[in-house]
């Protein structure tokens, strides 16, 4: 398991590139090939010394031992396909934050056994090659989907990989994955996003608001700097869990209305003392 691999990553931004940086520091790469559409962040790819080359699709996945797919949702269920249909006995997988349609991409394709669905819990609101950060995964949890879909050899590298950068691994059912990606990370999105725009919209009128930002709201609203393309197509794909997980947010948020417009002072209280539980949680 000490052998290193050829790696192709296709798409070098932020989780792409952090992951990158993490190969070659652990070890675990012999050559890091790039592959991206956008020819600024593969020039920048290359600058920053991600990746050792930068190659089209087709030759990279022929040069390489090991694929990893880190772009859009939206994009990998088209190119997954694509992709299995080109490889031998190569390992590929994913660094997606759904799930369920990517792995329905290719659930018939006789080279499914190859690929290993996964989502490592990691990322920030920046985007791009020259967002990457080292040591970006260590301590984080990595979720490994469906895992009994995959060859053995292929699953048990994965893993390594994952442990030699620090991360804890888990396992689960794509469908159950997506559901608990709703509630801890896409309705944090739309929250902030949601925030961000509220403000803004404020701010036409008033604009010492952003004066006044203090660190509660820098950090509330943080996550409103997310690079869209990447979240819309994930929102989109988690549509069921996303609307079910926003109508009860929607619902709490209208508590916490009700309780303001009748001067319920007990009322609120209750709401903020429920919500403090969340201390058991998070440290």
């Amino acid at each position: 398991m000490n052998e290193r691999k050829r790696i192709a990553i296709i798409g070098v931004g932020l989780i792409g590139g952090s992951l990158a940086i993490q190969l070659h520091e652990k070890k675990l790469s012999s050559r890091l090939i790039g592959v991206d559409a956008n020819a600024e962040h593969a020039k920048k790819a290359i600058e920053l010394e991600l990746v050792d080359e930068m190659l089209p699709l087709d030759e990279a996945i022929q040069q390489s031992d090991v694929i990893v797919l880190a772009v859009p949702v939206d994009t990998m269920v088209l190119l997954l396909p694509v992709i299995l249909d080109k490889v031998d006995q190569q390992i590929l997988f994913d660094i997606g934050s759904t799930k369920s349609q990517v792995i329905n991409s290719i659930k018939n394709h006789p080279k499914r056994r190859r690929f290993v669905a996964t989502h490592p819990m990691w990322g920030t609101e920046h985007s791009g090659p020259q967002a990457a950060k080292k040591g970006a995964f260590e301590n984080k949890a990595v979720i490994l989907c469906n895992a009994e879909e995959s060859d053995a050899d292929a699953l048990d590298w994965v893993k390594h990989m994952y442990k030699k950068i620090g991360m804890h691994l888990l396992e689960m059912e794509a469908a159950a994955h997506d559901l608990h990606a709703a509630y801890v990370s896409h309705i944090s999105h739309i929250t902030s996003f949601a925030l961000a725009n509220t403000v803004l919209e404020k701010e036409k009128e008033e604009n010492a608001i952003f004066e006044m930002a203090s660190a509660g709201f820098e950090s509330t609203v943080r996550l409103a700097k997310s690079n869209p393309a990447m979240w819309v197509p994930i929102l989109l794909q988690n549509k069921e869990n996303v609307l079910d997980v926003l109508k009860e947010h929607i619902a709490q948020l209208s508590r916490f209305k009700e309780s303001i417009e009748k001067d319920d002072h007990a009322y609120l209280l209750r709401l903020i003392e429920n919500a403090n539980k969340i201390k058991r949680i998070l440290k």
